[in-house]
């Protein structure tokens, strides 16, 4: 299936380190540079720090409960995000996929509480327990800030990081319950891609260039939805 081969190229690139990330001022001097993302691995002291459970515990390797807990507050940065910029903006898009992303925090969520993790997430939008996600939500919404047209393409390097981020972690676990979660979660990224990606164009004219994947992976992703079964656009 075109799904099964977008998760094995978006793997190999980023197993292959395909992907380095600049920083938002450089963004700033030369708007077509894109922002820093914190990487899993940067992020490995605080999930250890955050969890309280063993292996022996839960069944779970640490990377496995790093990852979870990782991806539960990814998914509330992306939320959090978009409710920020739908308050600033009205614009439907940031409501629509605020929606999809606290389904998605919902279901990481399920595996906390199947394993017996300690939830990361505050109750409070844009308040994260990890630091580095604190940091990039900062960023972001200091970028997005400047004009509606950089509040989507925000929105299209959130969504590019998620599927990054995503197949990295199902690369690394054989668990079938984090990979059907991992895999719901791929999916509604690649969705909200799409529909960010359409919106930036409707906005300016012009074709959206991806700020993470490589071109062929990002047309690669935007066919897997735009010919899958759904053909969605993106709504959740």
């Amino acid at each position: 299936m075109k799904y099964e081969l977008i998760i094995g190229l978006l793997v190999a690139s980023v197993l292959g380190g395909a992907f380095a990330l600049n920083t938002i001022n450089n963004q700033q001097a030369n708007p077509t540079t894109p922002t820093p993302t914190p990487t899993i691995e940067s992020t490995t002291q605080t999930m250890q720090e955050q969890s309280q459970t063993t292996q022996s515990e839960t069944g779970l390797t640490q990377e496995e409960i790093n990852g979870i807990l990782f991806m539960r507050e990814e998914e509330k940065l992306a939320r959090d995000v978009y409710l920020t910029f739908y308050k600033m903006y009205g614009l439907p898009i940031f409501k629509n996929i605020a929606e999809s992303e606290q389904r998605h925090m919902d279901a990481v969520l399920t595996l906390i509480q199947k394993y017996n993790l300690t939830d990361p997430a505050t109750n409070e939008v844009g308040v994260f327990t990890n630091k580095t996600l604190q940091e990039l939500y900062d960023k972001l919404i200091a970028e997005g800030s400047k004009s509606l047209v950089n509040a989507v393409k925000v929105g299209g390097l959130i969504e590019e990081k998620d599927i990054i981020d995503i197949n990295k972690l199902i690369n690394e676990t054989s668990n079938p319950d984090i990979i059907r979660v991992y895999t719901y979660l791929v999916n509604g990224s690649a969705h909200h891609l799409l529909a960010f990606s359409t919106q930036y164009e409707k906005l300016t004219g012009q074709p959206y260039q991806p700020q993470l994947l490589t071109p062929q992976q990002y047309e690669a992703v935007i066919s897997s939805v735009t010919n899958g079964p759904s053909n969605g656009r993106g709504q959740g």
